[in-house]
């Protein structure tokens, strides 16, 4: 019998405190429904004090009984989205680097919408590590800024563009089967 791989999903986005819209709240929702109807597992950063579109995702995701998984920062399981998180990672890492790390470093792909400061943080992380990169296009913030680009002229890894999210989703599968069997070949080759 054969496996099929459930690849792990980012979903990176504003905080609340960034005021984003209930137009792009709806944006991250329908990204977590969209990825457990693919089967697939959306990972989101947790947070502890407020929500933010990637509890959106996760929200999205558990209406149609996806598998969520929570990357927080600091100590302790205490997060805004308790009901909507199947397992929780902590770790004891502050916010601003150290969770975003391991945030990122646990996604075959990442999805961002809008985003500030930690969202950019995420998606240079990302393209450092050579991980697929999808931004929604007009949904503000740094996503808007980096959809279709690069990040530097050593031209890695474009942060892709989608218009939607079923155009985001299906981005992101795409690029990770390509990763997977790229990964794969490359482990043949060194047989």
């Amino acid at each position: 019998m054969k496996m099929t791989k459930k690849f792990q999903i980012g979903v990176m986005g504003s905080a609340a405190d960034l005021n984003y819209s209930k137009e792009i709240e709806n944006i991250a929702e329908q990204i977590g429904e969209l990825i457990a109807k693919s089967g697939n597992i959306t990972v989101y950063g947790a947070e502890k004090d407020y929500d933010s579109l990637s509890t959106a995702a996760a929200r999205g995701a558990k209406k149609f009984n996806g598998l969520t998984v929570g990357v927080t920062y600091g100590k302790g399981n205490n997060i805004y989205d308790k009901e909507n998180t199947d397992i929780l990672i902590v770790t004891g890492l502050e916010r601003g680097g150290g969770r975003e790390f391991v945030l990122v470093n646990s996604c075959d792909a990442i999805i961002s919408i809008s985003g500030g400061s930690g969202t950019l943080t995420e998606l240079a992380i990302a393209y450092q590590s050579n991980i697929p990169m999808v931004a929604i296009e007009g949904s503000g913030g740094w996503s808007d800024k980096l959809a279709n680009q690069y990040f530097d002229n050593r031209k890695r890894r474009k942060v892709i563009s989608a218009k939607t999210p079923e155009e985001a989703v299906n981005q992101a599968i795409k690029l990770c089967k390509e990763t997977l069997l790229n990964n794969q070949q490359l482990n043949d080759l060194s047989k």
